[in-house]
């Protein structure tokens, strides 16, 4: 019985830490990308941080992973979407989606083939040719994108060029060197299969970090858009980061100004909810005037500002 017991004991404490270790490497393989408010984790982070381009290549995460509607897992990004494919071996089970492919529809080839500043691919008969073929070589080429599968065309008012696996674009408001980059075609795929909305909605992080603030969005409403000249009013003060996640404890300002010129600052923290309030009571207002009320919030060293206003009716 006592060599029953101490089995027992033995499995249960290898079985918690087995758990144990297991869920600490979930844990570890998991990134919040608070850019866009998702997290991303297992092979398709080892897929992403593969890359040392990634954020040129793929974009930030604009879903989490979730079953399609085929049974398979899967995360789209702002320029791809990854698969996974369990049945593949081990380091291969990451397939990006063939987006260039799905998404493309001609709207007819420009002829700008040049010989001495082109490459021309059997494989499909395209050819790949002057800043997008520095570009295409540059980021991996073939590997990378696939072959090409248009020339030059007009796409949303953009020249650009379909590959297997993504489209190039021109970009000629940017710098030298910088003018030709990838499309955002996840989004673009993920509104042609009418994924569901709800998918792009922000989350909070799995990896339990603290997120570092790095811009605030400050709004402020009032409770009534016009009063009496003797009345009460309230300001509501919301504040969030980057990631529209609630900032707590933000330091607010609100300045109103009234229609004799007179100043009155009133300052208020965030709660939990990323909510301030400012409570007002006034008397003997001119009929007709304009109140305006200035706020400003501080959190993290970051500052952001915006303006509301009420109007004395009567």
């Amino acid at each position: 019985m006592l060599r029953r017991l101490f089995t027992l004991v033995v499995t249960v404490c290898l079985l918690s830490a087995s758990w144990a270790s297991v869920h600490a490497q979930q844990t570890q393989t998991v990134k919040f990308f608070i850019e866009t408010g998702h997290n991303v984790g297992g092979d398709f982070l080892k897929y992403y941080n593969s890359n040392a381009n990634a954020t040129i290549l793929y974009g930030y995460p604009l879903t989490e992973e979730f079953k399609n509607k085929d049974g398979r897992i899967v995360q789209y990004f702002q320029r791809a979407r990854f698969e996974y494919w369990p049945e593949l071996s081990e380091g291969q089970r990451v397939v990006p989606t063939s987006l260039g492919r799905e998404t493309y529809a001609s709207t007819g080839s420009l002829n700008v083939n040049n010989a001495f500043a082109c490459r021309t691919y059997s494989e499909t008969g395209f050819a790949v040719c002057f800043a997008f073929l520095e570009f295409f070589d540059q980021y991996g080429g073939v590997t990378q994108f696939g072959y090409p599968i248009s020339g030059f065309e007009y796409h949303e008012n953009k020249l650009v060029q379909y590959f297997e696996k993504a489209r190039l674009e021109w970009q000629p408001w940017k710098v030298e060197g910088q003018r030709v980059a990838v499309s955002d075609l996840g989004r673009i795929y993920f509104d042609k299969l009418r994924e569901d909305p709800a998918l792009l909605l922000q989350v909070k992080p799995l990896d339990n970090t603290i997120q570092t603030v790095t811009y605030l969005q400050v709004r402020a409403f009032v409770w009534k858009a016009v009063t009496q000249s003797s009345d009460s009013q309230m300001i509501y003060i919301i504040v969030q980061d980057q990631a529209l996640q609630p900032v707590p404890n933000a330091s607010c300002t609100a300045s109103i100004q009234w229609a004799d010129e007179r100043t009155d600052s009133n300052t208020v923290s965030t709660n939990t909810s990323g909510i301030g309030l400012v409570a007002l009571s006034f008397t003997n207002q001119p009929q007709g005037s304009l109140i305006n009320i200035d706020v400003s919030c501080v959190s993290n060293n970051q500052t952001s500002s915006t303006r509301a206003s009420f109007r004395i009716w009567y």
